[in-house]
């Protein structure tokens, strides 16, 4: 559906506002008139104008144009892309190329032409439409600039885990079905989805990403809906939101249970409506996106209201996909570690021929509280600091003193999952003498997961 016109007329005589209405409103679908020019930073917050029409004078007797001069200035700095027509006699037409130096698009002389005003008016309406269209094209390109600057990496793997996974993933692809990815942190899943993005029909569109553990909470709805020129105090121009930059392609909502209570609502109208509405305007935008969202929270968590609107996660859910965490694909440890192997051995320029069988076997006994990014890490820090051309077992101290204890199968056989991960969590602490955020890499885990397992085990 096209945009509809908008034009303000801004005069303090009654009879040439009326003129404008009449003449006008056949031709544009709107036209609002203004009679005192102090009203019109009111008008351009609640609507955007693509041509506005600015006497040069106001007061009784003033001839000078000073008064549309300094209202032009006013305007522009409200919103930089308006397409100002200054309204002159013709005594002032000094004064209306002054405008145009200023940034005016172009003046009319009183008393107007019909047809040249109408001229004059949609080609200032074109100039206005194809600048929001740059401005929109720049900030696309910038957001699918920022998205594009983050690697991404194949799935890896061959077990039965991997494959059942996948194979719900090329059921789901082709169509527009919401996707909602679970499992935990570090186990792959904005990979699926990137997966689910290239088996779809808009595999040739954009992949936009939010993650929405890393975006400030006061911030958020800005960072989807995006906003326009003076919404809130650092507002300084109109910014697109990643729902906008999605159209037409896949938005990856990642961590979807860090989205306040707050904003649950307007994510859940914009699904239902396809419809998003920007920070400071009432104007709403049509969309046409695929959405993939992915969270570590646990299933029953999710469906408690106090954490997560049931309405929105029927919404979310049409498909359900379960990433398996690592020590649930043991059998993939070998595909994946040789995989990272020859990826840093590359970007290190290291000779390093691969992992031996020791190594290997350390590498496949140890549980993964990180899952494959934890290996992905262990990996890269054992190719920086291997000395020989193959990795062995003392290339991984850091695993050493957990899995060495568990070799005792009493010893193992006392253990729980949770014992395990609490001791991997001690010994990374210990380890990097309690920095969280360098603890937190080596493990493959947000600083607010790591925060997380650190108050469960009240450590």
């Amino acid at each position: 559906m096209a945009e509809k016109t908008n034009i303000l007329i801004v005069d303090d005589d009654r009879d040439i506002l009326s003129a404008c209405q009449v003449l006008l409103k056949r031709r544009f679908d709107a036209v609002v008139t203004c009679q005192d020019p102090r009203d019109v930073p009111s008008l351009m917050a609640g609507q955007d104008f693509h041509a506005i029409m600015l006497d040069m004078n106001f007061s009784p007797g003033a001839s000078s144009g000073e008064e549309g001069l300094q209202w032009l200035g006013k305007i522009l700095e409200i919103d930089p892309n308006a397409v100002v027509i200054m309204v002159t006699a013709f005594s002032s037409v000094g004064a209306a190329v002054e405008a145009m130096k200023l940034g005016a698009h172009d003046f009319i002389e009183k008393p107007w032409n019909n047809e040249r005003l109408i001229s004059t008016l949609a080609a200032a309406v074109r100039l206005r439409r194809s600048r929001e269209e740059a401005q929109r094209f720049k900030q696309h390109n910038r957001i699918l600039t920022e998205d594009i600057s983050r690697r991404h990496h194949p799935i890896v793997g061959q077990s039965d885990a991997i494959n059942e996974m996948l194979s719900i993933v090329r059921k789901a692809a082709p169509t527009d079905a919401n996707v909602l990815i679970l499992g935990e942190n570090g186990t792959g899943k904005e990979l699926v989805a990137h997966e689910i993005h290239a088996l779809s029909r808009r595999a040739d569109q954009a992949f936009i990403t939010v993650d929405l553990g890393t975006v400030p909470s006061t911030l958020l709805d800005s960072e989807l809906f995006g906003h326009k020129k003076g919404a809130f105090t650092d507002a300084r121009e109109d910014r697109m939101g990643r729902f906008q930059a999605a159209n037409k392609g896949t938005f990856f909502l990642d961590e979807i249970g860090n989205l306040p209570l707050s904003l649950q609502p307007k994510l859940l109208h914009a699904l239902e409506t396809r419809e998003i509405t920007p920070l400071g305007t009432t104007r709403a935008e049509s969309i046409d996106i695929r959405l993939v969202s992915a969270t570590n929270i646990s299933p029953e968590e999710l469906r408690n209201p106090e954490i997560f609107r049931p309405d929105l996660l029927y919404r979310l859910n049409t498909v359900e996909i379960h990433v398996p965490a690592l020590r649930e694909r043991v059998d993939d440890i070998p595909l994946l570690a040789n995989t990272f192997v020859r990826e840093y051995a590359r970007k290190y320029n290291r000779h390093i021929d691969g992992i031996a069988n020791q190594a290997m076997k350390l590498l496949m006994d140890y549980h993964w509280p990180g899952n494959v990014r934890e290996l992905r890490y262990c990996i890269e820090r054992a190719i920086i600091l291997a000395d020989g051309n193959e990795l062995d077992r003392k290339d991984f101290t850091s695993l050493l003193e957990i899995v060495q204890p568990a070799s005792d199968p009493a010893h193992v056989a006392g253990q729980t999952l949770d014992d395990m991960e609490k001791a991997s969590i001690e010994q990374v602490l210990k380890r990097n003498q309690g920095n969280i955020s360098r603890a937190a890499k080596e493990l493959g885990l947000t600083r607010t997961s790591l925060y997380r397992r650190i108050e469960k085990f009240g450590l």
